[in-house]
């Protein structure tokens, strides 16, 4: 239980996948008459559903792959450099690899039971899941080591997904407030995730084959200082959309202005070859994403 628990990474989990899912549900428990009980279930299974395939398996199969092209050999491994499963022996290669394969291959069987019991949206959720972490860290899509593909189309159709999905199941259909909480908490989470990638630079560049994530793209196009562009532009796209928001929901777009501000500064005061510096501002963003997502939920 140990080697699992230490494979999820739970902080990254709770911060980005389980708020996202408080987000799109704290709505329907204020404004709705929609039983808590019938909510605190749904939370769950969202929650178990989000650790299984944010947690196990995106790290299972990204660990893997990130052990075999090298990077995380070369990793400063503070918060980045993936969960360290394999260097600290809690799992050999093998066995992580394995436990991709089959975890992967039982959610599509799940897929599959889903479709041809009917269940049209419970299956389109998971396969989505399924595609985005596969395609991230399986050849011959590797999306996660080609700029722009890991986050697109691998990243956000994942986290929009999980987003809307509690609204989509339990609504006649996907409210305006879903679309707009769904987009801003998946434009912050992209956000970190490219501050993430900053203390691998090297380390990315060094893998065979290289791992060109978006971040490495900007530095080999524009220079280092360009590493704080692509978060930058995430969380810009999170503040636009609060914009949307105030058309209906003026104070949940104020705090998430501001607190997509504040994620900003942060980021433009990175210094690239600090490590300790940005594992302290990646907390400070992950703290700052759960309170977006709380604002969002109760504005």
């Amino acid at each position: 239980m140990l080697k699992i628990w230490v494979l999820i990474r739970v902080i990254a989990v709770i911060s980005s996948s389980m708020a996202t899912i408080l987000s799109s549900l704290l709505p329907i428990y204020l404004r709705t008459s929609i039983s808590s009980i019938s909510l605190g279930f749904l939370f769950i299974f969202l929650s178990i559903a989000a650790v299984t395939i944010h947690g196990i398996l995106t790290h299972a199969l990204n660990d893997y792959t990130d052990y075999r092209t090298g990077t995380d050999a070369h990793s400063p491994a503070i918060l980045s450099g993936g969960s360290r499963v394999i260097q600290t022996r809690l799992f050999t290669a093998k066995q992580l690899r394995m436990l991709g394969k089959w975890l992967t291959i039982s959610l599509l069987l799940l897929v599959f039971i889903l479709l041809i019991t009917a269940k049209f949206k419970l299956a389109c959720l998971l396969f989505i899941g399924v595609w985005a972490t596969v395609s991230y860290s399986v050849p011959p899509f590797l999306f996660s080591y080609r700029p722009f593909a890991g986050d697109w189309l691998s990243l956000f159709p994942s986290l929009f997904a999980l987003g809307i999905a509690g609204p989509w199941l339990v609504l006649d259909s996907i409210p305006i407030w879903a679309i707009q909480n769904a987009l801003i908490n998946a434009f912050i989470c992209m956000g970190w995730v490219m501050v993430h990638h900053i203390p691998d630079l090297q380390a990315d560049q060094f893998a065979t084959p290289k791992k060109r994530t978006t971040v490495v793209f900007f530095v080999e196009r524009f220079g280092k200082k360009a590493a704080r562009l692509p978060a930058t532009v995430y969380y810009i796209l999170a503040i636009l959309c609060s914009f949307w928001v105030w058309i209906d929901r003026p104070f949940a777009a104020i705090g998430t202005f501001l607190l997509c501000a504040i994620a900003i500064i942060l980021v433009q005061k990175i210094i690239t070859d600090n490590v300790q510096q940005i594992s302290q501002i990646e907390k400070i963003l992950l703290l700052l994403a759960m309170m977006t997502a709380v604002i969002l939920g109760i504005g």
